[in-house]
């Protein structure tokens, strides 16, 4: 299984799609707390579920990951889990990692 990570993301290649994902009109994976710059995708297919986003590389491609402070990630064909990453912070909840 492929893991990667840029910024606050981290992406993680899953079997499939869940069945009752929804498709999304962006590429957008997630925008930057601290300087307002986008996670964006190239291409492929963004889906959600209860909040959380997948996406999927059609097999005749490869995608990029682009976010200018943190350059950029190319992925092969296949679907793909997002993740982002909480801090932990002993004298409260997690939270979310700032990028």
């Amino acid at each position: 299984m492929q893991m990667k990570r840029q910024g606050d993301l981290l992406l993680m290649e899953i079997p499939h799609i869940p069945f009752n994902a929804t498709r999304l009109k962006h590429r957008v994976l997630a925008e930057g707390e601290v300087t307002g710059h986008f996670h964006e995708l190239d291409g492929g297919i963004v889906y959600e579920v209860d909040g959380r986003l997948y996406f999927r590389v059609e097999p005749d491609e490869k995608v990029i990951l682009m976010h200018p402070e943190h350059g950029y990630l190319t992925f092969e064909p296949g679907c793909y889990s997002v993740k982002l990453q909480r801090e932990y912070i002993p004298a409260g909840p997690p939270r979310r990692v700032a990028d």
